[in-house]
């Protein structure tokens, strides 16, 4: 279905996936004119976290506490902005997936539609997003709102463009916010490839109708992963080569993450034998 895209290898090992700002600064580019073309004005980006880039906020809260508390409009910033990376599936960088029935889902670990459908393994991993409107303080839910999220399987492959996974499309899909602003996906925990800290991407949408003709996109980051949560899950089956991986890298020096990762950094609980949930609040 997708784009054949080999697994390269380069500078010492380096994996191409996702190599951070520099490396994917022409598609990043590319996004923010089209967005410029659209009208959409630049929102800037204003993070609030400690000196160790740990949340300054209730990012740790629930995500239904997260929604329905009150920060004042000097509390509450935008989510950061990130590059997508090489590998979105949204069209702007080869394979569409946004535009195909089926993509609207809770659950994503499977592939769907006429793709080879096959199903992730690894931990299993409930995401939800908690969307809200920054200009208000983060009081006010962005319902109708909605999220695409991608992201690499447990060997660190993306879905579509990753050679063995090409015809897949696994670990993608799209879901409109509910009146408290959120969206939840099931899935499973990603593995961590060379050179990136383990991650989530996400684009957040004004409307369904918007992500799907994969148009219009409101904000482009990245979730981050507790490293605790990041070591027990990679010590069970499956996940060998992230402990290699991840034993080179830090939140601190990731190419992502570095400038600050307060308000990107998920709050976590479960456990690997019983799967994790993963929450985040999204202003935008």
């Amino acid at each position: 279905m997708g784009r054949h895209h080999a697994d390269e290898v380069h500078d010492g090992g380096v994996h191409e996936h996702d190599r951070g700002l520099s490396y994917d600064l022409p598609v990043l580019a590319r996004r923010r004119m089209i967005r410029l073309m659209a009208g959409a004005s630049l929102v800037p980006l204003v993070g609030c976290t400690s000196q160790d880039g740990t949340p300054a906020s209730s990012s740790a809260s629930s995500a239904k506490g997260s929604a329905s508390s009150s920060a004042s409009p000097a509390e509450c910033a935008t989510i950061p902005d990130e590059t997508a990376g090489p590998f979105p599936g949204d069209g702007s960088n080869g394979v569409n997936v946004l535009k195909e029935s089926g993509v609207v889902r809770s659950d994503i670990t499977s592939s769907f539609g006429d793709s080879a459908g096959g199903t992730a393994e690894g931990v299993p991993l409930t995401v939800t997003l908690t969307v809200v409107d920054a200009a208000s303080g983060c009081g006010t839910p962005k319902k109708g709102a909605a999220v695409y999220i991608w992201h690499c399987d447990r060997a660190g492959d993306y879905s579509l463009y990753s050679e063995g996974v090409t015809d897949e499309n696994w670990l993608r899909g799209v879901q409109e916010a509910d009146g408290l602003g959120q969206v939840t996906f099931r899935s499973i925990f990603p593995g961590c490839y060379a050179g990136r800290w383990p991650h989530i991407h996400f684009e957040v949408y004004g409307s369904l109708a918007d992500a799907t003709a994969a148009t219009s996109i409101t904000s482009t980051s990245q979730l981050a992963f507790p490293k605790d949560v990041c070591d027990t899950v990679y010590a069970t089956d499956g996940y060998d080569e992230s402990v290699r991986n991840l034993s080179s890298l830090s939140l601190e020096t990731d190419g992502i993450f570095s400038d600050g990762y307060g308000r990107q950094l998920a709050a976590m609980k479960g456990s690997a034998a019983e799967g994790y949930t993963a929450t985040l609040t999204v202003p935008v």
